[in-house]
């Protein structure tokens, strides 16, 4: 599932969950990891990045 951010850039960026290898803070906001040494930085607090990634990747109810 795709989840929707703000780049740094102020560019709407999709993130696939699922390919998501680590989440840090940064100073410009929050740094989200994938494989084979790709990242992207997003404007978005650790903690909202984290839920929207989390909440993307639960069952459908």
């Amino acid at each position: 599932m795709l989840v929707m951010f703000v780049g740094t850039d102020r560019t709407e960026t999709a993130v696939n969950a699922a390919q998501v290898t680590f989440v840090s803070s940064v100073n410009d906001g929050t740094r989200i990891r994938f494989g084979e040494g790709r990242s992207v930085t997003v404007t978005e607090p650790i903690a909202e990045v984290l839920e929207s990634l989390n909440r993307s990747l639960r069952p459908h109810e």
